[in-house]
């Protein structure tokens, strides 16, 4: 046991007494990656707690297209796709910044769903299996002390074995800990926002595009009821040329693809206004941070534009869980799970992090990107190859 105090901002005093409740895991953020795990945990027989600012179901902006990778680890967290009838995607099409369009075929394919629905039926699943789900509850610290975490919540604190970090692409706590990439100068890396649209749009049930625009690019693909989302990715500059207006950027910017333009004057809207979020960073991150696992987004942002940002969340939260386990079993210590976790991660999702940022970089610039969507078109085998770089094997 440690006998020093480490926090993550001003030290503070743990009492406990013996009528305070310890906690085996508990989870911070219940996306994809907070939930699973969390399903995982009381699966095994842990005492469990999950904190979520939101309540369910809510939206999020996401792409909301999950690789094939992670249909049997979903079906067996007890989310029933086979019911629900989902469009299987298994074709690829890229448009360059003026609208011209390449095909390709996805080597693994994938599947659409909603994070309002996906998301929704985890938390249930997990209410089922008895998680203590704390909704519309903002975690304002973290304290570890003597082997044991404080969670101070506006209201309450709670005591935990472990902590998973599941708090997304950036949160208040990343700022408070000072987290390395949060506290970087804006680069080409760090300082990206995203646009989320549902909208009414014939498109085939079997295909994602994604079309280009001046430094950006927006993906299109069906969800569950004949919806598709919409949602693209451009910078913080970008936004700032267009006089801080999404629909002026829109108007400006976007439709100058034609793809674009025909999609934002023809379809029906779902939403009232967008869903936003702003400084995105694909900064390369820390998968444990003053002994908090962190998994999903926390640990580390994959580019939209692979396609399998989410599928890497639930992979990481199977990981973490691996290693959580052994160390609730006495068969590993603390450092030992941290170390491995770490090892773990990395081999897994380093390379198509790397691959990732490698094929973002030849989109957003008109000319470069024509460039490498006319090669990539011409060499079927070095497409599939970057497309399978980017995407992993099922992890059930």
């Amino acid at each position: 046991m440690g006998m020093g105090i480490q926090a993550f901002s001003t030290i503070k005093k743990i009492e406990l007494s013996e009528k305070d409740k310890i906690y085996d895991i508990a989870v911070i953020g219940g996306g994809l990656a907070g939930l699973t795990l969390a399903i995982q945990s009381a699966n095994a027989g842990y005492q469990t707690i999950l904190f979520e600012k939101e309540s369910y179901p809510f939206h999020k902006v996401c792409g909301e297209y999950i690789s094939m990778e992670s249909y049997d680890f979903l079906s067996q967290c007890g989310v029933p796709l086979q019911e629900w009838d989902l469009p299987m995607i298994s074709k690829l099409h890229i448009s360059d910044c003026e609208g011209k369009l390449y095909e390709f075929r996805l080597p693994l394919g994938g599947f659409g769903i909603s994070r309002f629905k996906l998301d929704h039926t985890l938390a249930t699943i997990a209410k089922q299996k008895q998680v203590e789900l704390c909704e519309e509850t903002k975690v304002e610290d973290v304290l570890f002390q003597n082997d044991l975490f404080t969670i101070d919540t506006k209201n309450k604190k709670y005591t935990a074995k472990l902590v998973a970090g599941s708090f997304g692409k950036r949160s208040n706590l990343d700022i408070k800990w000072g987290r390395k990439f949060s506290l970087k100068s804006k680069n080409r890396l760090n300082n990206y926002i995203g646009v989320k649209y549902h909208i009414k749009y014939d498109i085939a049930k079997d295909l994602i595009a994604l079309h280009n625009f001046q430094n950006g690019y927006c993906g299109i693909s069906k969800i569950e009821d004949d919806i598709c989302c919409v949602c693209y990715l451009t910078t913080a500059d970008q936004l700032s040329y267009a006089g801080n207006t999404i629909e002026k950027l829109e108007a400006t910017v976007l439709s100058k693809n034609q793809a674009l333009a025909e999609i934002f004057s023809k379809a029906q809207f779902l939403y009232e206004k967008p869903l936003t979020i702003a400084q995105i960073s694909f900064d390369q991150k820390e998968q444990v941070e003053n002994h908090l696992l962190m998994v999903g987004d926390a640990a580390g942002l994959i580019t939209p534009l692979c396609g399998n940002g989410m599928s890497m969340a639930m992979h990481a939260s199977s990981l973490a869980f691996q290693q959580m386990k052994l160390f609730l079993e006495g068969s590993i210590t603390r450092k030992q799970m941290e170390k491995q976790y770490s090892k773990f991660w990395k081999k897994q999702f380093s390379k198509r992090l790397a691959i990732g940022r490698l094929v973002q970089s030849f989109f957003g610039n008109p000319f470069v990107t024509r460039i490498f969507l006319s090669t990539i078109s011409k060499t079927p085998r070095l497409a599939n190859w970057l497309i399978r770089q980017t995407h992993g094997s099922s992890f059930s």
